[in-house]
């Protein structure tokens, strides 16, 4: 209760210092609504047809993209963290690969994949399989070989210690690796959206907001509802997390 109060504290202080900023002299209102214009607008936006479809596009596009991403990264990483000569053979590509930001890759994709949401979607994944990967192999590494041995003395085969063995002891790894890929793939999508021309999605909506005029209050609700999202998103999965392996 002590961490949640002063959280609700820190949360207080920063709207009392934005709402102050915004209505400051010193800054133009059009360049930072205060939060008491923001969140107004933000209920009208909530009760809008169109502004929530682009809240549940973005969101299943994301839940897609660390579906995929899980059933892509954590079989590859099982492989590569029990058999050595694939991980030797493989670390240069990865080493190559895992720098590459998404967003560096968004016009090769739109050549390849065009204009539809299996752009955001694949990049999303790109992003997401690297600290699941990594997450995987690394809990590989720390597994106790005496847990191994006595599978083996037990007659498990391979593949049994595989399934039996390392991955019940790489989960915890795992789903830590999974909450920091959903928050990543959350950026990636946000960021393609808005870069690429999609034509649905929260990125589209901030865009949008921003050209003509420029409307800086809904360019700050999609702002809000994405970091909400991210927060939502990295709870839930902790909250999975310390359900499932407590231990």
């Amino acid at each position: 209760m002590r961490a949640f109060t002063r959280g609700l504290l820190g949360i207080a202080g920063f709207l009392v210092l934005w709402e102050l900023l915004g209505r400051s002299p010193f800054i133009p209102a059009h360049a930072l609504p205060p939060p008491s214009v923001v969140f107004g607008e933000l209920v009208t936006q909530l009760t809008s047809p169109e502004f929530m479809t682009h809240v549940v596009a973005t969101v299943l596009a994301v839940l897609i993209a660390i579906v995929i991403a899980v059933a892509i990264a954590v079989p590859s990483g099982l492989v590569l963290g029990s058999v050595p000569a694939v991980r030797h053979a493989t670390r240069a590509i990865i080493e190559f690969l895992r720098p590459i930001p998404s967003v560096a890759l968004i016009p090769l994709a739109l050549v390849m994949l065009g204009f539809g949401p299996e752009t955001k979607i694949t990049l999303a994944v790109y992003a997401a399989l690297w600290p699941i990967l990594f997450n995987t192999i690394y809990a590989l590494d720390e597994l106790d070989p005496l847990l191994v041995d006595t599978a083996r003395v037990f007659g498990t085969r391979r593949l049994g210690v595989l399934f039996r063995v390392a991955l019940p002891s790489a989960l915890p790894f795992v789903l830590t690796g999974i909450r920091l890929a959903a928050t990543t793939a959350l950026i990636v999508m946000v960021s393609v959206e808005l870069m690429a021309g999609s034509q649905v999605g929260l990125g589209y909506f901030i865009m949008e907001a921003r050209s003509g005029p420029g409307r800086m209050d809904q360019v700050l609700v999609g702002t809000v509802v994405a970091g909400a999202i991210g927060v939502l998103l990295n709870n839930g999965l902790e909250r999975v997390r310390r359900r499932w392996v407590a231990w």
